[in-house]
């Protein structure tokens, strides 16, 4: 069986709000990397078909983390499989590695559902490579929802 994991979490604000920042470079370099990482989107393309290659870092302090790209970094390319503004994004994942174990295609899907005012925002991955647990993926995903619920409410 592929790894699979998924994490939900209620945010304090609209659909659209909430689509603007899963697509905008500025806004992903802000939330999307987790725990005290921090990110830089490369270059973007917010098209179907299009994405983005972004870089994720480790704090210099971390001695135990090691990126999967080199040194602290974890760099990765996305590419949008399927925009349904505001309410799914899919995209498919490829980190930049030489070791096997972190090689192939994640699947990451975001879907979004009006609660009223709120939104209830859902990740979910498949084809997580093996060498990411996928507990240690949904720890990263529960820390850069609370960085979205942050940067939008």
């Amino acid at each position: 069986m592929k790894n699979t994991s998924h994490n939900s979490r209620v945010i304090r604000a609209s659909v659209e709000k909430i689509y603007q920042a899963l697509t905008d470079p500025q806004a992903l370099a802000s939330w999307q990397a987790p725990d005290d990482m921090t990110a830089k989107v490369h270059d973007f393309d917010g098209r179907e078909g299009g994405g983005y290659t972004m870089s994720l870092f480790y704090a210099e302090t971390d001695e135990v983390s090691k990126g999967k790209t080199k040194g602290k970094e974890d760099r990765f390319s996305a590419r949008f499989v399927k925009l349904d503004p505001p309410h799914q994004i899919i995209q498919a994942v490829r980190f930049d590695t030489d070791n096997p174990a972190f090689e192939g295609e994640m699947i990451m899907e975001v879907t979004l559902e009006a609660l009223g005012e709120d939104t209830k925002v859902s990740f979910s991955f498949r084809d997580i490579p093996p060498g990411i647990r996928p507990e240690d993926n949904e720890a990263g995903t529960a820390s850069s929802l609370e960085k979205l619920a942050a940067y939008v409410e």
